[in-house]
């Protein structure tokens, strides 16, 4: 995925996750807010083939459905086995006799069974009881960004602020602030600051007598 502008040299097949110098129109803490967001957009008839929702700081979760023992994993490959030799049987049933496709049949799926038995256990050994659970895991964003081309984005960003939808997030591509210039005071002070105790003295401060 890539917000670069489209052009020559870009990868091929990535044109539909491009968009031409994109804007930001909010970040939002759940994609439903995102999606929420732009299908306000194409309510009020704004051109969403403009539009790209980015997922940002990626996390991986993982769900631990199970702890497996041996008999758990035998079953489990027994299980599958069969799935896959019934799948395997009927594919070769339709290349041959009628009357011999349920014994074709019964075969192909008795012979997974000993197959994803087999495999199941000997995998599960080599592991060592390393890892004596099974589970499932997902990569999900914890923030979403929508984006829009340059040449739509302040209508968009005005069809939402229309609509009430604030973003919650702070853009990831947020301009960062600019630290002040030597000898400019700070937000909020007024005066000079060598007027302050202890302050050094200025270098256009005239050097002290001479005794």
């Amino acid at each position: 995925m890539s917000l670069q502008p489209k052009g020559p040299g870009g990868r091929p097949g990535f044109a539909t996750l491009s968009l031409e110098y994109p804007m930001s129109l909010g970040v939002f803490d759940k994609y439903e807010d995102a999606q929420k967001a732009v299908d306000t957009l194409s309510d009020n008839q704004f051109p969403v083939e403009n539009c790209l929702i980015v997922g940002t700081d990626l996390k991986q979760l993982e769900r631990v459905t199970a702890r497996l023992t041996w008999g758990r994993v035998a079953l489990g490959g027994l299980l599958s086995g069969i799935w896959l030799g019934l799948f395997v049987g009927l594919i070769l049933s339709l290349f041959s006799r009628p009357t011999s496709a349920v014994t074709l049949l019964l075969s192909t799926a008795l012979y997974g069974a000993v197959f994803g038995l087999i495999w199941s256990l000997v995998g599960y050994a080599f592991t060592r009881g390393a890892r004596d659970f099974s589970s499932v895991s997902q990569v999900v964003a914890t923030r979403y960004e929508v984006f829009a081309e340059h040449k739509v984005a302040q209508r968009g960003r005005e069809i939402l602020a229309k609509a009430g939808i604030s973003p919650g997030g702070q853009s990831s591509i947020g301009i960062a602030p600019v630290a002040p210039a030597p000898g400019t005071p700070a937000p909020g002070t007024t005066g000079d600051a060598s007027a302050a105790p202890g302050a050094p003295a200025r270098s256009d401060d005239p050097p002290p007598p001479v005794g």
